[in-house]
């Protein structure tokens, strides 16, 4: 099992009291794998839907955002590869 990675960043490297900041987050599991289920339903008499198809992720990784200063970090994006967050310095 390969492990989970994560990189993050920050739009600069210092802020002020009242600046935005932005922090971006990559990330990525390689054991993560997509499934597609195919459903078909079928009555007692022998009649049956037209194919359904739902594709899930197995073992999808989330993305959590706190700080040592109590800040509230909101989601911005979140693609499932890269998460942005925003708060106020």
């Amino acid at each position: 099992m390969a492990a989970p990675t994560v990189t993050a960043s920050l739009n600069a490297s210092t802020y002020a009291p009242g600046d935005q900041m932005t922090l971006t987050v990559s990330y990525g599991d390689p054991d993560t794998r997509t499934l597609t289920v195919t459903v078909v339903v079928t009555d007692a008499q022998g009649n049956s839907s037209a194919p359904a198809k739902v594709t899930a992720v197995i073992d999808p990784l989330t993305v959590t955002v706190t700080d040592n200063s109590g800040r509230t970090w909101t989601k911005v994006s979140d693609t499932g590869a890269v998460a942005v967050y925003r708060a106020v310095a």
